[in-house]
């Protein structure tokens, strides 16, 4: 069996979308003898969490897609008919202030970690690439949650009635809200990355245009869309900060 095509089957096995044979193509090392199989496909997996999924020469035209009108707010209620892989556009946490959300945004913004009541200051890039792409310090400042404390093994300590609101999109460009039913250890500012992938399950529900998430209906698979990250942070703070001036002139 041809290798780009034992690629593709193995991506499938772990319920992502198929990627087009010129893509898999593309990520296939120049070299003899080729790596084992398994680690070409872990290699696959992780270019296609950093990419844009709704770039046309990535995913297969007939990759599985969210259904249209799904946010459509006069739905009562529906199901997710398969499973989805969406992209994380944005992400806010309902159960903090604005001027909250401000400190934690310029806390990342500026690398730094609260851990009790000490500040850490956090590598923000470093020279050194992987081999799939990744900046390892800019990779390792983001997973270690800034903004956000993390305890000692490591696992966010975002409150656990914390409440988070994600602007999701899939393949083919369509958004949708995915609101954090049940708290998601791994959903947070910091702890999440806008362009990370999140495969949504059949069967989750879909309550007047938003994606109800919730442990068992939903898989956060990693990644991040590097571009996108400071622009997000930087768009961010500005409609924050703009909410809370027009607030204050109204006040």
């Amino acid at each position: 069996m041809d290798l780009a095509v034992q690629i593709r089957s193995g991506l499938q096995r772990q319920g992502l979308p198929t990627p087009t044979i010129e893509w898999v193509q593309g990520v296939l090392p120049n070299r003899s003898p080729m790596p084992p199989l398994q680690a070409l496909i872990a290699t696959a997996k992780a270019r296609l969490m950093i990419l844009d999924i709704t770039n046309g020469s990535v995913l297969d035209a007939n990759a599985p897609a969210l259904p249209p009108n799904l946010s459509n707010m006069e739905v009562a209620e529906t199901k997710l008919g398969r499973d989805v892989l969406v992209q994380v556009l944005d992400i806010e946490n309902l159960s903090k202030s604005k001027w909250e959300q401000v400190e934690e945004l310029e806390a990342i913004a500026r690398g730094e970690q609260t851990r009790g009541r000490e500040m850490i200051r956090l590598p923000t890039g470093g020279e050194e690439d992987d081999e799939v792409g990744y900046s390892t310090a800019a990779t390792q400042a983001l997973s270690s949650a800034p903004g956000a404390a993390r305890g000692a093994n490591g696992a966010s300590t975002t409150p656990k009635n914390s409440t988070h609101r994600l602007v999701l999109q899939d393949c083919k460009g369509q958004k949708i809200y995915g609101l954090e039913l049940q708290r998601i250890e791994k959903i947070g500012i910091g702890t999440m990355n806008i362009g990370e992938k999140i495969l949504l399950k059949k069967g989750a529900t879909v309550a007047r245009g938003m994606i109800l998430l919730e442990p068992a209906n939903c898989t956060i698979m990693g990644g991040k869309v590097e571009a996108w990250q400071k622009s997000w942070i930087d768009s961010r703070l500005t409609r924050l900060k703009e909410a809370i001036d027009n607030r204050s002139r109204d006040g």
